[in-house]
């Protein structure tokens, strides 16, 4: 697999309106995936997913992907989802989406969101069943089909 950065999206505060059919061409083609595919979010990341985004009316959910970064491979991008792309796909987790593009699923297909608070530290996780190694920052990591 080759990617550079994926999913990442500039801030836009201005509302542009989203196309409904490309929200449900995204929305069926995560739902044609098998269930072991899927990407899920557990309870306290919708929990925290739902206040992060209450009043922001432009975002549409979670923007999950990754980018080449650090001594193993590959880094998780986060952000607000704002628009649609042709190759997306949409994952419906009880009312909060989850938003890939095709590129970045294969490296994270099967994954699952969740909000860990240790101490002061307060950040969204990814349990990602795909990953092969992570560097002992824990800041990179690698993946089976990475080429």
């Amino acid at each position: 697999m080759t990617a550079d950065v994926h999913s990442a999206q500039p801030v836009n505060d201005t509302a542009t309106p989203v196309d409904p059919e490309r929200i449900e061409a995204a929305k069926a083609r995560a739902a044609a995936l098998p269930a072991d595919q899927q990407l899920s979010m557990t309870d306290a990341a919708r929990e925290h997913l739902d206040r992060t985004f209450a009043g922001d009316e432009t975002a549409l959910g979670l923007r999950l992907g990754i980018k080449k970064s650090g001594c193993s491979g590959f880094a998780y991008v986060m952000d607000a989802a704002r628009e649609i792309q042709d190759d997306d796909l949409w994952f419906d987790c009880d009312g909060q989406a989850i938003i890939t593009d095709e590129a970045s699923f294969h490296a994270i297909h099967g994954s699952t969101l969740d909000y860990k608070v240790e101490g002061l530290t307060r950040m969204l996780h990814v349990d990602n069943p795909n990953v092969e190694d992570s560097c002992g920052c824990g800041e990179s990591f690698t993946v089976r089909d990475a080429d």
